[in-house]
């Protein structure tokens, strides 16, 4: 038995879950349970090349098995960080909103967001606006409910400003 290689499989089998614990991509563990069942295999007085061997297939084994039956039973947990705070929220167009042009700053929140509207419409300065989503580092917005002003202009009525249209 050689002490020299079961602290070697032993200290490599500490820093693949050193890494892993800074990671946590369930990638590093398996290697390290293959470290571990080397480690056994040179306390038993196995040849160095059987250990690695003993290493490599294990980990590969314990890894095509193990990762999909713990990744199913690992629930990730999102954190609601502070920009989802500004969802749902009124904030003021602080430069034309116009998604062809790929224009548009909202102040929201305290904030200065790039936005961009929800239908394509432009907004203008100083016009308020709701905060539908985040999409990246931007805004989602449309005008506030009621605003009529940022409605498609409609066909001209007849009366003042129309022409007239005569049957011949």
């Amino acid at each position: 038995m050689s002490w020299g290689g079961v602290l070697g499989w032993l200290l490599v089998a500490g820093a693949l879950i050193a890494i892993e614990a800074g990671t946590v991509q369930l990638v590093c563990i398996w290697f390290a349970c293959g470290a571990v069942l080397a480690a056994l295999a040179a306390m038993a007085g196995i040849p160095f090349w059987a250990q690695l061997l003993i290493c490599l297939v294990a980990s590969v084994a314990v890894l095509i098995v193990g990762r999909p039956i713990l990744i199913d039973r690992v629930k990730v947990r999102r954190l609601a960080t502070n920009a989802d705070r500004v969802v749902g929220q009124v904030g003021v167009v602080k430069q034309q909103i116009d998604n062809l042009n790929q224009t548009g700053r909202v102040n929201a929140n305290g904030l200065e967001w790039t936005a961009r509207s929800e239908h394509g419409n432009i907004i203008p300065a100083g016009e308020p606006v709701l905060v539908l989503r985040i999409d990246g580092v931007k805004l989602i917005v449309e005008p506030l409910p009621g605003e009529d002003k940022f409605a498609p202009n409609p066909a001209p009525e007849a009366g003042f400003g129309a022409q007239q249209q005569t049957e011949e």
